[in-house]
């Protein structure tokens, strides 16, 4: 059954390009299943909320409803009651869900929430940065564009007015204070790091000075 939805999963995202294809699905799917190795949990359900949290994420779909999970899901046949739960998750799965006041009940899907956010960190991270801000003709770096550290959920939505480098600053670096379990928090702190010692090295090939000391400062602030 889950390799049937491994497989409908990815004929629906299989052209994706903005970092929310089958490579992100599976590096959730498996670091989920790792965290959930050290929890009582029912790791069929981890699965399935890894597996379909993206599949109608507002960003690359214009539709409100969980249609493509929900059809993934009667296709495979699963049970009603099984579907009712993973639905109810992946709605209240995401960083801007957080903003406003939404996250998993289950520690299933607590489980996936952190490795999603994981997977926004670190190298990956990066590279999903880089890519999505390709795929929506965003800049990755501008020199006179600082970040808006006060955003909401609705500034954070419009994602043009920011940069690449700028959601880092906005969203990423700050992930490891929402984490739920402590497995997902060891994870992206060593993540974390990692894209600090890359801005670092970033804004210095750049020559970019008050990049350097905005991060220092931002440091202090939020670490």
């Amino acid at each position: 059954m889950i390799d049937k939805v491994k497989n409908l999963v990815n004929e629906l995202v299989k052209n994706d390009n903005s970092g929310h294809g089958m490579d992100h699905i599976m590096r959730v799917y498996h670091l989920a299943l790792k965290i959930a190795n050290n929890y009582n949990v029912d790791k069929t359900l981890v699965s399935l909320i890894a597996l379909l949290h993206d599949v109608d994420d507002y960003k690359l779909y214009n539709h409100q409803t969980l249609i493509n999970a929900t059809k993934i899901m009667e296709e495979c046949q699963i049970d009603l009651n099984m579907q009712k739960i993973v639905l109810a998750e992946i709605a209240q799965i995401g960083y801007h869900n957080r903003l406003l006041g939404k996250m998993p009940k289950t520690i299933e899907g607590q489980i996936v929430s952190d490795a999603d956010m994981c997977d926004a960190l670190g190298a990956e991270g990066i590279l999903r940065t880089y890519a999505y801000s390709l795929s929506i003709k965003r800049p990755f770096f501008a020199n006179e564009i600082f970040p808006n550290l006060d955003a909401d959920y609705h500034a954070l939505s419009s994602y043009t007015q920011t940069t690449g480098i700028g959601h880092f600053f906005e969203k990423l670096l700050r992930l490891p204070n929402l984490m739920f379990t402590k497995d997902g928090k060891a994870e992206a702190l060593k993540r974390q790091q990692f894209m600090i010692t890359f801005l670092y090295q970033f804004f210095s090939e750049e020559n970019a000075t008050d990049w350097t000391i905005y991060l220092d400062n931002y440091l202090k602030k939020f670490n």
